[in-house]
């Protein structure tokens, strides 16, 4: 396994997927809190992740070998929430989303930072140093 396609690459790959696709569900939701009968959007990862690794874990084949299926194969979970906020049945508090719109941004300057990191370390072993 080469260090482009490493199981810590690859996760950060789809962190990265996670955190741009969740990032725009809390935007539309925002963008939609005074919309009537509007549902607010959830994005979960973790919880594909989950099911992936218990339903790996009593295979017998090696365990990075699972490890790598497992990223390979899990999806993102787009649903609305079902929890009304006001009267017009619109799901979405303005509050909640914006402390989730912070919150997912330094978690997406984390990932970029370990990636750059990655390469950093990928550029300086090309030139020798």
């Amino acid at each position: 396994m080469d260090f482009l396609s490493s199981n810590s690459q690859l996760l950060l790959e789809k962190s990265m997927g996670f955190l741009w696709t969740k990032q725009a569900a809390i935007l539309d939701n925002i963008a939609n809190a005074e919309t009537p009968n509007y549902k607010a959007k959830v994005v979960t990862f973790e919880d594909s992740i989950r099911q992936k690794l218990e339903q790996a874990a009593g295979r017998p084949e090696g365990a990075g070998k699972a490890v790598r299926e497992v990223l390979e194969d899990s999806e993102l979970n787009l649903f609305e929430a079902q929890e009304q906020t006001r009267m017009d049945d619109n799901g979405v508090n303005v509050t909640t989303e914006m402390t989730e719109m912070i919150r997912n941004a330094y978690q997406q300057q984390y990932v970029y930072s370990a990636i750059n990191k990655q390469l950093s370390l990928l550029r300086m072993a090309i030139k020798g140093q």
